[in-house]
């Protein structure tokens, strides 16, 4: 709506205007990734890698401690994110356990009473045994177990990605 006399937009044509191309950003912002997701590659398995969390004689017999080592998928620019963990426990002298430290619920990390023999996760009451096997609360499957091997005096853990992601991708997909 333009005055016809000076050529000129009125007020009013002006903010419709404004309005109108204002929208159409917001919608192009919000529809690329949207579209990126229905048209992205098939995003390829990450392969699980061995990682070195200590020698053998680092470790005491029966006791469960944290290790941490780096994720089998680190971005270049992740950081402290490419970082994860484990608890490990030494059954016998070349006999190693290890579960991941994501609670099956919703992957919050659990914590190892020793006192109990339990793992707690804190954030909705999940309680596993010290098998890993799930005691109760909400989680619907025991603690993620890793695979463990000696290799030249070292425990290595095979890493792989998170845990719950993988378990979410199993209930959904």
């Amino acid at each position: 709506m333009t005055d016809k006399s000076s050529g000129k937009m009125n007020r009013r044509s002006f903010v419709i205007k404004l309005l109108t191309g204002a929208s159409g950003f917001v919608t192009l912002l919000v529809s690329i990734p949207v579209i990126g997701a229905l048209v992205a590659p098939v995003v390829r398995p990450i392969p699980p890698a061995w990682r070195k969390v200590g020698k053998v004689a680092d470790f005491e017999t029966g006791k469960t401690v944290m290790v941490k080592f780096r994720n089998s998928s680190p971005l270049p620019w992740s950081g402290q994110t490419s970082k994860t963990a484990s608890w490990l426990r030494k059954i016998s002298e070349h006999q190693f356990v290890a579960f991941s430290v994501n609670c099956t619920h919703l992957g919050c990390p659990v914590r190892w009473e020793a006192d109990a023999e339990l793992f707690l996760c804190p954030c909705h009451g999940g309680v596993y045994n010290k098998d890993g096997s799930r005691a109760a609360g909400p989680p619907p499957a025991g603690l993620t177990h890793y695979r463990v091997r000696l290799k030249n005096d070292n425990v290595e853990i095979l890493a792989s990605p998170i845990p719950i992601t993988t378990l979410l991708e199993k209930k959904h997909g």
